[in-house]
């Protein structure tokens, strides 16, 4: 059973195919959006090719030659559907999970995958459900009362909305640069971040930095902790968005306020901003609500890791997640984690790996 199709779900439903599970019979891939796509259906229009940061083909499926003007979620999502079908990946859609637990204290016991499409029986479980669905939004004072537009960067949907206003962007990561870079152009805009930004002068981030952190994110995984942001680590790359938004003297970030008022925020010193809109590009949380009653999280809040293994449970594999969130993180996290499910699985007959499960949205698979 794998939950989730975007890249880590698919990586992994091709590589449990090439180890000769049968689709539909031994896993299937249960995905609650309408469409193929994963995260990239939702992302605003403005986001075009050009300015899309660090995607990594699927498997075996080089991206052929784009317009670098074309929206991403118009492109990707094809090149999504495309490898499904070519693939002949056996994803059911849209089915939402509801949970997971195991139905008995055996913990070789079988996983009952409950949806809004009736109840799944699987040996072992591919979590691979990303973060897009829980988008983080921190609590100040005073937000409930604040008389403007609020939204997390999810929501964004480009910078006409906000022409004349004034914007105030919360966050330190690339959503936020692309949303300054767009909005500057319309708009009076103030950033604001937790640390001050680092910049880093070269196109591309090297090597080693992208090595600080992964094994950063590692290790808090390994520790039971909730992976973290790796912007510190990585700091911003000179990407077409930060180059643009240089252009427009958008960068000139504030420390975080203290409160929200009606028409806008207050800082520590007593300074005080009017602003129209507040968005939060304060990223999002890991979805993986669905398999509380397995008892994965450790005292930290986090779920221990070993590789793609969740620790405290050996028939479940998280993708997608920690360090392997990146697009190329979850290709090579769907290799390791099909390895593991198979050689699981070869511990008893592969045609109970999904059992009763009931596939009324077959008709759907893509």
């Amino acid at each position: 059973m794998v939950i989730g199709a975007g890249q880590a779900g698919l990586s992994a439903a091709y590589h449990l195919r090439r180890r000769g599970l049968r689709p539909f019979d031994d896993f299937v891939v249960l995905d609650a959006d309408d469409a193929p796509g994963g995260a990239w259906q939702h992302r605003p229009p403005t986001l075009t090719m050009a300015m899309v940061h660090g995607f990594h083909e699927l498997p075996d499926a080089p991206l052929p030659p784009l317009a670098p003007q074309l929206p991403a979620r118009d492109v990707l999502p094809q090149y999504f559907a495309a490898y499904e079908r070519d693939h002949e990946l056996p994803v059911v859609r849209p089915v939402t999970v509801t949970s997971v637990r195991a139905l008995s204290a055996d913990p070789q016991s079988l996983l009952l995958t409950e949806t809004d499409h009736g109840s799944f029986s699987s040996r072992a479980i591919i979590n691979a459900t990303g973060t897009w669905t829980r988008p983080f939004l921190p609590r100040y004072p005073g937000m409930e009362r604040f008389r403007g537009r609020m939204l997390h960067s999810s929501a964004y949907q480009g910078p006409e909305e906000f022409r004349g206003g004034t914007v105030l962007v919360v966050g330190g990561g690339a959503s936020a640069i692309q949303i300054l870079a767009e909005t500057a152009a319309v708009a009076r805009t103030l950033w604001v971040t937790r640390r001050p930004p680092v910049f880093r002068e070269e196109r591309f981030v090297p090597e080693e930095l992208g090595r600080a952190a992964v094994a950063m994110v590692a290790e808090r995984v390994r520790a039971g902790l909730p992976p973290a942001s790796v912007v510190s680590v990585t700091g911003l790359p000179p990407s077409p968005a930060l180059l643009r938004a240089r252009e427009l003297d958008a960068l000139h970030r504030l420390p975080l306020f203290e409160r929200i008022t009606e028409t806008g925020v207050v800082w520590a010193d007593g300074h005080e901003e009017a602003v129209d809109a507040i968005v939060w590009a304060t990223g999002f949380r890991a979805a993986v609500g669905h398999l509380a009653p397995l008892g994965l999280r450790e005292p930290g809040g986090g779920i221990r890791m070993d590789g793609t293994q969740a620790a405290r449970d050996p028939r479940v594999h998280l993708v997608g997640y920690g360090p392997s969130a990146s697009t190329i993180g979850a290709n090579r996290a769907g290799r390791a984690a099909a390895v593991a499910v198979d050689r699981h699985l070869r511990g008893g007959p592969r045609s109970s790996a999904l059992l009763g499960a009931d596939l009324p949205a077959r008709a759907h698979a893509g």
